[in-house]
C-alpha cells in the first residue's frame, strides 16, 4: 500500500516535514499555496536531499516541478499538460472525470470519507463501484479524504494502490501513523 503524505498548508517547517518524510511514507505532496515559487523550489530540493527515496510531488506549480525534477499535482482548474512533460497527478471528484484524466500517472479520488470543507463523501461502496471496471493498467489510484487507519481496511480493492492523507501524518507521531496504516492495509 502506497502512503502519500500531503502537507497541511502551514508553511515550510523543516522539523515537522523531516519527521513526516522519515516516517516511512512512500510519497510526499507539497501543497503550500502561499509559498512563493523560489521558497517552494527550495523546500522541494530540501525534501529531495532529506529523503531521496520518497517520491515528491508539488501542487499547482509546473515551473517548480520542472525545476526540481519532481511530479506535479495539478489541481481541479489546472490546464491540461502535454503528455510526458512531467509526472502528473490529478484529483478525481466525479466518475465522469475518468476519461479525461486516465492518462495521468496518479489520481487522488476524493473525498472518500467526511472531510472538512470537501463536499459529500463517496463512501467505500461508490469507490469500489468506480474501481471495479477499471483496467489494471493506467494511473495509480489513491483514496483521499477522511482516510485513517481505522477505516483503511474497508478500502481494500485490487485497483486501489494506497491512500493519501494530511491529518494522520501531521497530528501526532507520523511514524506511528505509518505503522498503523501498514497494519491496517
Amino acid at each position: 500500500m502506497i502512503l502519500l503524505a500531503i502537507t497541511p498548508g502551514f508553511g515550510f517547517d523543516r522539523e515537522a516535514w523531516r519527521s513526516v518524510l522519515r516516517s516511512g511514507v512512500d510519497a510526499f505532496l507539497i501543497r503550500e499555496k502561499d509559498l512563493p515559487a523560489k521558497d517552494l523550489l527550495g523546500a522541494a530540493r530540501w525534501c529531495q536531499d532529506t529523503a531521496p527515496e520518497v517520491a515528491l510531488w508539488v501542487a499547482g506549480r509546473l515551473d517548480v516541478a520542472l525545476a526540481a525534477g519532481c511530479g506535479l499535482h495539478a489541481p481541479e482548474a489546472h490546464p491540461d499538460l502535454e503528455p510526458g512533460l512531467v509526472s502528473l497527478s490529478r484529483p478525481l471528484h466525479e466518475e465522469a472525470q475518468w476519461e479525461a484524466r486516465r492518462a495521468a500517472d496518479q489520481l487522488l479520488v476524493s473525498p472518500i470519507f467526511a472531510s472538512p470543507g470537501k463536499g459529500d463523501p463517496w463512501g467505500t461502496a461508490r469507490l469500489h463501484r468506480f474501481l471495479d471496471p477499471l483496467p489494471q493498467e493506467g494511473p495509480r489510484i489513491l483514496a483521499l479524504g477522511g482516510v485513517d487507519p481505522r477505516n483503511t481496511p474497508s478500502l481494500r480493492h485490487p485497483r486501489l494502490a494506497g491512500i493519501a492523507a494530511i491529518r494522520p501524518f501531521w497530528e501526532g507521531d507520523p511514524a506511528r501513523a505509518v505503522e498503523a496504516f501498514r497494519q491496517a492495509g
